[in-house]
């Protein structure tokens, strides 16, 4: 059986996380990654660099599907469209200790991380991040592009918007609609009795 390929767009810690969670899951077996610092980067977390964004149609040859690795949501959009429009598949990344349903609907170039929990009939849109330890409970939705930080809470039902970004230890109860593009500091309790962000 050949060995496969990711490549990764992003080798900041966001990306080195993404291919470890790669490795470990076993679908992946190599990694190169594409980064705007090449090529005076050549290397990260024992794998290499081999082109910036600009030249992602030249590399996309050297691999099975890429993903873009980055916390920032307008920039990871920006990579997950110029992997699109040179061919190569979009692929999603879910650590082996993470715990997704199998009712679950996960968007194309999603990163599910480790000990995260995606619950039954929960959906997340495509190039979104669940960072570690994060839950999305049952029937809640992650709108595409959004970004939920390490230890984000979701309670069944929420709705967070495109692009929305929940920072680390942001906690939202049962019926919280966030809105598109909203940003909530850390720790940030959303309610929805009027605390609703958006």
């Amino acid at each position: 059986m050949s060995e496969r390929a990711l490549l990764i767009v992003g080798a900041g810690g966001h990306g080195k996380a993404v291919a470890e969670a790669a490795l470990l899951s076993g679908e992946w077996q190599r990694i190169a990654f594409v980064d705007d610092r090449w090529p005076a980067l050549r290397e990260t977390f024992g794998w290499p660099v081999v082109s910036n964004v600009a030249g992602l149609a030249g590399v996309q040859a050297l691999a099975g599907g890429a993903i873009a690795a980055v916390g920032n949501n307008v920039v990871r959009e920006h990579w997950f469209k110029a992997i699109h429009a040179v061919g190569l598949p979009l692929v999603t990344v879910v650590h082996p200790r993470a715990c997704v349903s199998a009712s679950a609907v996960i968007g194309a170039g999603t990163a599910i991380m480790a000990l995260a929990m995606v619950g039954v009939d929960a959906v997340i849109g495509e190039g979104a991040i669940v960072n570690a330890h994060a839950t999305v409970d049952h029937d809640a939705s992650l709108g595409a592009f959004a970004h939920l930080g390490v230890g984000v809470q979701l309670a069944g039902g929420v709705k967070i918007g495109v692009r929305a970004w929940l920072q680390a230890g942001c906690s939202a109860g049962y019926q919280v609609v966030v809105g598109d593009e909203v940003v909530c500091a850390p720790g940030t309790v959303l309610r929805a009795d009027g605390m609703v962000a958006g």
